[in-house]
């Protein structure tokens, strides 16, 4: 006997419905503010804790891209969502150990948080074990160059975690393709200032990678700034699904 994810409530629907409206208003009045193009802006819909029938529901409304943060959670749901027949594209955004690529390259199509040549090399084997196509891959950028959250060394010549030497590594292997940045404000930094210095960071990037044009940046709380500043995908969680206490 096979087992199908149990659809989301009627009422459960109508909140995703609601969220994703919101977003939405606030995404295309984001843009008009910025003099950006709409369709230059994609959201990634952060599903973590959620159940596989909330990214059910999301796709059926239009969402198109689920973002991930932890391998085991995110595999098994992957694995759920498909066998409802729906596919999302789904972005692996959580710091990464290498012994989880494998695992993670198989349902992934995007892998958002890549900080260091020991990951992008374990990406690289694992995609070209299992994968019939290169995965998207984002270096993820520390804003203040401590690190704490994750995020390779702007300016560090670091051959480990620094970022040029990190993207030269994803750039150059056949498994892997360098789609762009992706960044996570520190702690204690206001909005503005962090990602007014990933708009420096990016730029100086793609002088040197100009086909890596994509940045991952904001969230729920603050997608209005990072989109000002050149976000091409934010991450919403908590405004798009509610708070995860509250979900029945």
């Amino acid at each position: 006997m096979t087992n199908t994810p149990a659809a989301a409530s009627s009422d459960r629907h109508s909140e995703l419905a609601a969220g994703l409206a919101r977003v939405r208003t606030r995404v295309a009045d984001a843009c008009a503010a910025a003099g950006r193009d709409l369709g230059e802006v994609s959201m990634v819909a952060v599903t973590k804790t959620y159940p596989a029938s909330d990214v059910i529901a999301l796709v059926g409304l239009g969402a198109t891209e689920v973002g991930e943060n932890r391998d085991q959670e995110a595999s098994a749901k992957a694995t759920e969502v498909a066998a409802a027949g729906v596919t999302p594209r789904w972005h692996f955004i959580g710091q990464l150990q290498r012994n989880k690529a494998r695992s993670v390259v198989r349902y992934a199509d995007v892998v958002q948080s890549v900080d260091s040549v020991r990951l992008a090399r374990a990406l690289d084997r694992a995609s070209a074990t299992v994968r019939d196509r290169p995965l998207e891959v984002f270096v993820q950028v520390s804003i203040d160059g401590a690190g704490a959250r994750g995020g390779a060394l702007p300016g560090s010549a670091d051959p480990e975690a620094g970022l040029e030497p990190v993207a030269e590594m994803v750039a150059g292997m056949d498994g892997l393709r360098l789609a762009g940045l992706m960044a996570v404000a520190p702690l204690g930094w206001e909005p503005e200032r962090a990602f007014a210095r990933l708009a420096e960071v990016a730029a100086g990037f793609r002088v040197r990678h100009p086909q890596a044009t994509l940045l991952s940046a904001g969230m729920s709380g603050d997608l209005e700034v990072a989109i000002r500043y050149g976000a091409t995908h934010v991450r919403v969680g908590s405004a798009l699904l509610g708070m995860r206490s509250t979900l029945r």
